[in-house]
């Protein structure tokens, strides 16, 4: 039996991302009245759409239905994983959440802790292509056994562990394709196309597993409340479509927008701000905070 939805709204999950929004505004307000060419509009828009989605998954009223529902459980994994970590990315999260902070000591103690080695040593992790390869890879495919996946539709708990698991590993991926939180020392970017060309492989075989298997592959759709008079199969086919053409077309833009980079001439750099869409933050700009 599915574990009970106590609100329409997740309120912790609900409160932390108006918190993260608000800290970040604040933080990016202040660079800007600073130094108004070291990050952009379009970066501010695009973490507000990154935590928007983020929201959507794990605090909106979608939440109600993903136990009763296949293919808005579907939803919340592409939100979680290809939607809402390289729109964060892209906002360069780094310096407006931390000069978001309030009070001069709590930014330093921050500042302090980016600067330990274990911090430094996380922070390295986007630099192994492998490895942010097949975090996601394995996050996809091992929740979606269905011994596991029925724990997280019958668990909150481990609900929950899905959805840190799939956003952590999302972040993991997208780092590199975004370069963040630097450039320096990251994969050649010819790479990253045919990186993002064979991350959606594993989500063209589980979707079409998903799609042409002919039947209900998770047990606990079977027995969940009908919404809309959709038949448990029908339901999982529709998740496995979804799956399949939201990945394949999240994934092909970047690829499409990195190869004409790589084919145009080389753009002008102007105090760290790329001009045109970029598919990486505004600065490497290491925080030192005062």
């Amino acid at each position: 039996m599915s574990y009970p939805v106590h609100s329409m709204f997740e309120v912790p999950a609900t409160l932390s991302v108006v918190l993260a929004a608000l800290v970040y505004a604040r933080g990016w307000f202040r660079i800007r009245r600073r130094f108004p060419s070291t990050i952009s509009v379009r970066r501010l828009g695009a973490f507000m759409i990154g935590l928007l989605a983020l929201w959507i998954a794990i605090g909106s009223p979608l939440t109600a239905f993903h136990h009763a529902l296949l293919s808005v459980h579907m939803v919340q994994h592409v939100l979680l994983m290809a939607v809402a970590p390289p729109l964060a990315l892209l906002g360069a999260p780094t310096l407006p959440l931390l000069y978001g902070l309030p009070g001069r000591s709590v930014r330093r103690t921050f500042g302090r802790l980016l600067h330990r080695p274990l911090i430094r040593s996380i922070r390295q992790l986007p630099k192994h292509l492998g490895l942010c390869w097949l975090a996601p890879v394995v996050a996809l495919i091992g929740w979606h056994v269905p011994a596991v996946f029925e724990l997280a539709v019958r668990s909150r708990s481990w609900h929950d562990v899905q959805a840190a698991s799939f956003f952590v590993t999302g972040v993991l991926f997208w780092a590199p394709v975004v370069q963040w939180p630097s450039r320096r020392a990251m994969a050649p970017r010819w790479l990253m196309p045919l990186y993002l060309f064979a991350a959606t492989l594993p989500c063209d075989a589980l979707s079409a597993f998903l799609v042409f298997c002919g039947r209900v592959v998770y047990p606990s759709y079977l027995s969940a409340p009908r919404h809309l008079n959709v038949s448990p199969l029908h339901d999982q086919e529709c998740a496995g479509a979804l799956m399949w053409v939201s990945v394949s077309l999240i994934y092909l833009v970047p690829a499409v927008v990195i190869t004409i980079q790589l084919l145009s001439p080389r753009r002008t750099y102007t105090r760290g701000v790329v001009r045109g869409i970029a598919l990486r933050p505004s600065h490497d700009i290491e925080p030192q905070v005062g």
